[in-house]
């Protein structure tokens, strides 16, 4: 395999908190599918949990050299967790047709997150 793309992006959850508090659902649902709220609501600090996943779409949207829009909108890129519990990004509509048009095979992310800070990177690998 070779590396198509690396993405990496940094999100203040103070932002996402703020958001969420001055515009609540509206938010969430242009910039998270139903089961990551469902997830990130069942967490204690939601909003860091929703920064991390910002975070991802981020930075798989670079992985594909155009950053978040016609290749890649956000609800188009969700964040899922394996059995093991390892975070996964399932892509779908515009995303994962860029995605097989470039032959992209697989895209591997981490996330991280603190008090004041969620992060994550990825990368896109091809044959």
């Amino acid at each position: 395999m070779r590396v198509f793309g690396i993405g990496i992006d940094v999100v203040e959850v103070d932002r996402i908190a703020s958001a969420i508090d001055r515009h609540g659902e509206p938010f969430l649902a242009k910039l998270f599918t139903p089961s990551e709220r469902e997830y990130c609501e069942s967490r204690k600090n939601p909003a860091m949990h929703y920064a991390a996943r910002f975070a991802a779409k981020e930075a798989v949207s670079k992985t594909f050299r155009t950053g978040i829009g016609g290749n890649a909108g956000l609800l188009e890129m969700e964040v899922v967790n394996d059995e093991a519990g390892a975070p996964r990004i399932r892509l779908s509509g515009a995303a994962e047709a860029f995605a097989r048009d470039n032959q992209i095979r697989e895209i591997q992310i981490s996330l991280t997150h603190a008090r004041d800070y969620a992060a994550a990177n990825a990368i896109a690998l091809t044959d």
